[in-house]
């Protein structure tokens, strides 16, 4: 009897630990440990298999090699306004309020940064790319090249590399060791996607500041990523409310997990509830981007916007809390550290 109950034991050990190896695993990179706060954006996915993700670098590490990051194999970047392609960094962790971190100016952004520091293939639309690849050449003085698969990719790379599509186009980024890739669909956002000044030459500022105008880097995007385990996150990048919610993220690719950027510009505060119970319809949700001091000591501020708009969700809804990792499983449910 006890060698059964013994054997009993160990095969429910077995069985939890390939469950949680089955999970993705999701950071928050923020500027302040164990809180959302307002100019938080940047977040690493890891796949059952090994395959790293970082999702739009922006203000919320202090280089290229942070070592919050780990490896990194993939870097999306889902339009050039600074907050995400990043044209300043932290001056340090915690550093500043939770409100408005302490950052300072970069001479190339924290997109390429990362880039060149992790070896890491770009992924994002043609027009982005060739920007992101001037500044990695100014880096590590060699051109940023199209992968030599431009739509697949053996992780990691021996020298870093850029996709070769728009939106609609997918990039499938594995390990050597894996029978299956993870996916990457960029899809549609609306927004804007003009380039942050800081960036650009004086030529070019005053160029434009004459005519009134901004330079513009193709559509803005969002992202569709098919993980190993059956998770299909829909990382939404800064947009509007748009009919692709549903045709396209839900109906097409089945998000089970909704990456929800908020932020002030595209409304998602007043339309995130219909976006969520009516179009999208994921099993969870995630939110980021809050532009607001979300938390304080790790909680949720209940007279904050997120608290209001979280009321209104019917999916159980999660905080990008920096610095703590959960774990999602294929039906996109959080599962670990929720």
């Amino acid at each position: 009897m006890k060698t059964i109950c013994v054997t009993f034991v160990i095969a429910l050990t077995f069985i939890a630990v390939s469950a949680v190896a089955q999970n993705v695993r999701i950071t928050p990179i923020g500027s302040h440990t164990g809180e959302l706060c307002a100019n938080d954006r940047a977040i690493v996915f890891e796949d059952p298999t090994g395959v790293r993700l970082l999702y739009d670098p922006a203000h919320n590490l202090t280089a290229g090699d942070d070592s919050r990051l780990g490896d990194i194999h993939v870097v999306l970047l889902t339009h050039m306004h600074g907050d995400h392609l990043g044209d300043r960094k932290l001056r340090a962790v915690n550093a500043g309020s939770c409100a408005n971190s302490e950052r300072i100016p970069v001479p190339n952004s924290m997109t390429a940064e990362v880039v060149a520091a992790k070896t890491a293939i770009l992924v994002t639309t043609r027009a982005m790319a060739g920007f992101v690849a001037n500044e990695v050449q100014d880096i590590l003085d060699q051109p940023l090249s199209i992968c030599a698969q431009p739509i697949a990719a053996t992780v990691p790379v021996e020298e870093a590399c850029r996709s070769s599509m728009d939106v609609g186009g997918i990039f499938v980024a594995k390990t050597a060791e894996a029978d299956q890739g993870v996916e990457i669909t960029i899809v549609y956002a609306s927004h804007v996607n003009n380039a942050p000044p800081a960036l650009l030459t004086e030529e070019q500022r005053e160029m434009l500041a004459a005519n009134g105008a901004i330079l513009e880097f193709g559509p803005p995007t969002g992202y569709v990523v098919k993980f190993t385990n059956g998770l299909k996150a829909y990382l939404s990048g800064d947009t509007g409310i748009h009919s692709d919610m549903r045709t396209v993220v839900n109906e097409y690719h089945h998000a089970n997990l909704a990456i929800l950027n908020l932020g002030n510009n595209p409304g998602i505060y007043a339309s995130g509830a219909h976006v969520i119970n009516e179009l999208i319809q994921p099993a969870s949700v995630l939110l980021t981007h809050p532009n607001e001091p979300a938390t304080e000591g790790g909680k949720l501020r209940p007279e904050s916007r997120a608290a209001t708009l979280i009321e209104q969700f019917e999916p159980p809804t999660h905080l990008a809390i920096s610095g703590r990792t959960m774990e999602f499983d294929g039906e996109g449910q959080c599962v670990v550290r929720c």
